[in-house]
């Protein structure tokens, strides 16, 4: 897959399993980040780089080293990259920001159901992960535009479907308008009245 980038010009940026082998490498970052915590009690953080060929690689490629040592020990994390910059920019801005990606993918899983593909037919299962995505879409707009200043402002999306969308109403239509009566002792009523402000608003 690294070959494949490289021939087509493509950027890396990948989690490089421990192996003592690289840890040997690394040893000039982990040594000084555990001596320092010995001294200071304190967590230590250092970022570097050495230059790692794993048996089945064709070459050496560039491994970014994080050298992290706190009171449960050490715990180096290696990448590997063909991007040019800084270690610690890239570690800190590049690969540790796929953590917040993740944490979005996660939370469609649990919060939408992103993972119930259950149907027999691959196109069933893609229609049910579309309509997944765009409810997704949907929250994460209401969240920005209505929930904004509120309690829920941060609030993810199985939380905001829970407390503001799952809850009991009373539906009144005729042909000119929809009304929905909520319970005068509906917890998010204020919240529910600003968010369909905002969002009537705009």
């Amino acid at each position: 897959m690294l070959r494949w980038c490289e021939q087509n010009k493509v950027h890396y940026l990948i989690g490089l399993a421990k192996n003592a082998r690289v840890q040997a490498l690394a040893q000039p970052l982990i040594e000084p980040a555990e001596q320092a915590f010995l001294q200071t009690q304190e967590k230590q953080r250092h970022l570097g780089e050495v230059n790692y060929a794993a048996d089945t690689w064709d070459k050496e490629r560039r491994v970014l080293v994080k050298a992290e040592h706190t009171d449960r020990g050490s715990n180096p994390r290696f990448v590997v990259t063909n991007l040019e910059g800084a270690a610690q920019t890239l570690y800190d801005e590049g690969y540790c920001a796929r953590g917040e990606m993740e944490n979005r993918i996660k939370e469609q899983q649990l919060g939408l159901f992103a993972d119930r593909t259950r149907c027999g037919g691959w196109w069933a299962n893609q229609f049910r992960l579309l309509l997944s995505s765009c409810g997704y879409v949907l929250l994460e707009r209401l969240r920005a535009l209505g929930l904004a200043g509120t309690e829920l402002a941060r609030a993810q999306a199985g939380t905001i479907r829970l407390k503001l969308l799952k809850i009991g109403a009373v539906v009144l239509r005729n042909t000119r308008r929809v009304k929905l009566l909520l319970s005068s002792a509906c917890p998010y009523q204020k919240i529910f009245a600003q968010v369909f402000r905002a969002l009537g608003s705009g």
